[in-house]
């Protein structure tokens, strides 16, 4: 059986996975499908492992990310495992608005920080867009920051990222007033909604997903507690749940000193992003 037939009959059997199926064949084979489809080469020699690897997936329904150990993001090519976030593609924005504002905004160095950095994803991102800047990423988890070392290491960032094992600002008492820019994709689901989620998400870190009742609890300590460690000028920059946006800035509005609010839109048109500047 050549792959392209075991492909196809996979897609027949479980239609409703063909995202996933087509994902982890390029996962494992390189190939694109172009070349799944037309291509002359038989890839026998991946079956035994795409066999294996779909078997489980569909059979537990575990995120082929953490089966296969990698993912892409920002063409980058991450490692993941049980117990850490599995980075999204719409997060990708996330390190857009934030380096463009960064330009526009001369913020395009200095000391960053990456609050619940995960696997790395977004820190990584800022570090290769930004030369300048030194980033200072922070997670309670321990697993989340094996990860991120061994991705910064590999990607050969990792002299100019510095990781803390903690909860959000505290490890931070150095960098008090003196941070130019904060990213953070926290928890913002609400707990009500977790068991609601698809099965695969059902795998992964439940501390990186549950944003308390409300789902804002943290995007409220966020807003409260940022100004004590922003410079004049910092950003500030968050991804919340959708819906969520108009609340958050309320939020910021209320605190009163951050300045240059924006809304910005994800890739399915849903207000995803939240970017402020701290007036200081």
């Amino acid at each position: 059986m050549t792959l392209r037939d075991w492909w196809q009959r996979q897609r027949q059997f479980t239609p409703t996975l063909a995202g996933e199926l087509d994902w982890l064949v390029r996962q494992v084979t390189g190939w694109d499908t172009l070349t799944l489809k037309w291509g002359n080469r038989s890839g026998g020699e991946f079956l035994p492992r795409l066999e294996a690897l779909w078997h489980t997936y569909t059979q537990t329904r575990q995120p082929l990310q953490y089966l296969v150990g990698t993912t892409s993001w920002r063409n980058m090519e991450l490692q993941v495992a049980p117990g850490v976030l599995i980075p999204r593609p719409e997060t990708e924005l996330l390190v857009d608005v934030a380096v463009q504002s960064a330009k526009n905004w001369g913020g395009t160095d200095g000391q960053w920080v990456d609050l619940g950095i995960g696997s790395g994803a977004i820190a990584l991102g800022l570090l290769r867009e930004l030369p300048g800047i030194h980033v200072h990423g922070v997670d309670c988890s321990e697993i989340a920051l094996q990860i991120a070392k061994y991705n910064a290491v590999a990607l050969e960032l990792n002299h100019r990222l510095t990781l803390h094992q903690g909860d959000w600002f505290t490890p931070l008492g150095h960098l008090r007033g003196h941070i130019q820019g904060m990213v953070s994709n926290p928890p913002y689901i609400p707990t009500h909604l977790l068991a609601t989620l698809a099965p695969e998400v059902q795998h992964e870190p439940r501390l990186a997903l549950d944003g308390g009742d409300n789902g804002l609890v943290y995007l409220h300590y966020l807003v409260q507690t940022a100004p004590a460690y922003l410079c004049p000028g910092g950003l500030w920059c968050v991804e919340t749940m959708s819906g969520q946006t108009e609340v958050v800035v309320n939020l910021l509005q209320q605190q009163g000193g951050y300045q240059n609010i924006e809304i910005h839109r994800d890739w399915g048109g849903h207000d995803r992003m939240v970017l402020a500047r701290w007036g200081g």
